[in-house]
């Protein structure tokens, strides 16, 4: 960005950020240098001849949770990016926004090298570093996310071949009414709201396959886990079975379970809603995964700008 053109841009962004600006408090909560090194290597581009200089990867790291706190298309991002102040300053002022392109580039380069696993794996430990560690146990959880099932014929089988609109990995599951396509778990500390762990499966996967807890941590689960034990201490409602109606003392525990575990729709809530991250147009479960991976990220910065001074 030229020096005057620089210089404008900022003296408008004082100006409008009198009135607030949720980016700019969200910004400085973690390191954001952190993830560089992790995001350098999926670039094979360091020959001594040199040639065209890669994308800050701070800056396309910033670009996809902008897209995933907005649930904005990759054309839609390139153009606020380059349009709206406060995405200029907290992109920290570049000299031009990476096109649209360039943002499928970086995503499916995350997709395919799986490292999209380790910048998650640093946010978290940024947050035991500011002691944000677990300690009054933890909710586990799933939720739908759907996806478009296509056109084809019913009998033609997914996978690399699918057509676009046809989701490669996504699968057909019932509950109460038909969903289509991927299912989100997640494991939220109940001491600061954070989201600690999660997996991307296909639809059709039960919640009781999928255990994020740890050893030594309490761990909350709906009836839907009933009879599978996790890896931390259980604190699984339980559910009556025919001819076996649930006693008192298992309605109060449940009744008890259930106020601690309530908080852990809180994340859903946010990434479906208020983010648009409960359908997905990607088509294969490894695309699902990154954009999981950055709304999850994204609520983390949500909820760390709510707790404030950390």
């Amino acid at each position: 960005m030229d020096s005057f053109d620089s210089y404008v841009i900022r003296k408008l962004y004082k100006e409008t950020a009198k009135h607030g600006d949720k980016l700019a408090e969200i910004e400085p909560r973690i390191d954001w240098n952190k993830f560089t090194p992790i995001i350098q290597p999926m670039y094979n581009n360091q020959s001594p001849s040199g040639g065209r200089p890669n994308t800050d990867p701070v800056l396309m790291v910033k670009l996809l949770v902008l897209q995933a706190w907005y649930g904005l298309s990759d054309p839609e991002l390139e153009r606020q990016a380059g349009n709206r102040i406060d995405f200029m300053h907290f992109l920290g002022y570049p000299k031009k926004a990476p096109d649209y392109s360039t943002v499928w580039r970086f995503r499916e380069r995350l997709a395919e090298t799986g490292r999209d696993k380790l910048i998650w794996e640093e946010l978290q430990r940024q947050l035991d570093e500011k002691g944000l560690t677990v300690k009054k146990g933890v909710v586990q959880d799933a939720s739908f996310i759907t996806s478009d099932p296509g056109h084809a014929r019913a009998d033609k089988p997914r996978g690399d071949e699918a057509k676009t609109r046809r989701s490669r990995d996504g699968a057909w599951v019932k509950k109460g009414r038909s969903f289509f396509g991927y299912k989100l778990h997640m494991k939220m500390d109940l001491t600061y709201g954070l989201i600690r762990e999660l997996e991307t499966t296909p639809a059709n996967v039960h919640d009781s396959r999928v255990d994020l807890s740890l050893p030594g941590e309490v761990v909350y689960r709906d009836k839907g886990y009933q009879g599978v034990e996790p890896r931390g201490w259980d604190a699984t409602m339980k559910r009556a079975s025919r001819g076996h109606p649930l006693g008192i003392r298992d309605k109060l525990r449940n009744m008890r379970i259930s106020r601690k575990r309530c908080p852990g729709e809180r994340p859903f809530a946010v990434i479906k809603r208020v983010f648009g991250s409960g359908h997905v147009l990607v088509t294969s479960l490894s695309r699902v995964r990154v954009k999981m991976t950055f709304a999850c990220l994204g609520f983390n910065l949500v909820q760390l700008g709510r707790l404030g001074g950390v």
